[in-house]
């Protein structure tokens, strides 16, 4: 079976926005449809977000340089970033736009049947690439945890952004079907106006709660708590260090994490023997965890007080 992985989700979401944002602007074009417009241009919108996903997941896999000694792996946080501020601006602003100007000057809809059958096929389509997005959001799901918590604790934006966005399509397919079904039946075109603004409300909200989750990871998140707590256990397991203090761990990208902690050692040792050890534990926590992109262990006093700033255990 094939493995469900965030970058199959993207191009799945990528081949099925591109043939979708066209079927739906013919289709706006020849029934005159408010809401259909806005479904083509959230289409359109998604298109490029798909695309510039792919160039922050390869500008993240760029290896470290002399410029950048931690590499690139925060770069696919900003092109999320940039991704939410698309939904926002251009998905959510054009189809409320389109929104209010279709409610000032309305127009009937012409031959709503073909909205109905560009609907239908754009939510089979849509719904084939949202079950790529759930089931690569699924594999990174922590087991047990719930669907928000597992959003907020992602270190990957990538593995509920197309989720995200291929949920806010699929509402929004059904809302412009029942906008057509009832500016027709009512034979007022200000209804199909209105669900366009709706449209809009939704991408908006997506974008907010995309662009708040890319933002905490761009400025720098700390890891899991898990992981630090693994740290800790690993560090202990050396029978010099007496004790554990501060870890302090930030999120570079998905897989790569740069952790430093605090151990208090014996006072017997000698600057030969810590510094070896220094080195053993370092090595050893590398090879448990491979994510951690860099660990640095400092020896600290038993008096001193615990950062607040630091990862709790």
């Amino acid at each position: 079976m094939a493995e469900h992985t965030p970058r199959t989700a993207i191009y799945a979401a990528l081949i099925g926005n591109v043939l979708i944002a066209v079927t739906k602007g013919v289709a706006a074009s020849i029934t005159g449809s408010s809401a259909m417009l806005s479904e083509a241009v959230h289409s359109a919108v998604d298109t490029g977000n798909a695309l510039l996903l792919l160039y922050g997941l390869k500008r993240a896999a760029k290896p470290p340089d002399q410029r950048h000694p931690y590499g690139y792996g925060r770069e696919l946080y900003f092109w999320c970033f940039v991704v939410a501020l698309l939904v926002f601006a251009l998905g959510a602003g054009i189809s409320i736009f389109e929104g209010v100007n279709h409610i000032r000057h309305p127009e009937p809809i012409t031959r709503p049947l073909v909205n109905y059958v560009v609907l239908g096929l754009a939510f089979l389509f849509e719904g084939t690439s949202w079950w790529f997005g759930w089931k690569a959001f699924s594999a990174s799901r922590r087991r047990g945890g719930g669907l928000w918590a597992s959003i907020t604790d992602s270190k990957d934006p990538t593995n509920f952004m197309v989720l995200f966005e291929d949920s806010a399509a699929l509402i929004g397919i059904v809302i412009a079907a029942v906008g057509t079904f009832l500016a027709v039946k009512l034979g007022d075109p200000r209804i199909d106006g209105a669900a366009s603004i709706l449209i809009g409300c939704v991408l908006a909200v997506v974008a907010v709660v995309l662009g708040r989750e890319s933002k905490e990871l761009l400025i720098g998140e700390r890891a899991s708590p898990e992981l630090s707590a693994a740290i800790r256990e690993t560090a202990v397991e050396e029978p010099c260090v007496i004790e554990v203090g501060d870890i302090i761990t930030s999120q570079l990208a998905p897989n790569q994490v740069i952790a430093t902690l605090g151990v208090v050692i014996e006072e017997t040792l000698r600057v030969p023997e810590v510094e070896q050890l220094i080195v053993r534990i370092e090595k050893e926590i590398q090879e448990r965890h491979p994510q951690l992109f860099r660990v640095f262990v400092r020896p600290q006093s038993r008096e001193r007080k615990p950062d607040p700033n630091a990862d709790a255990a």
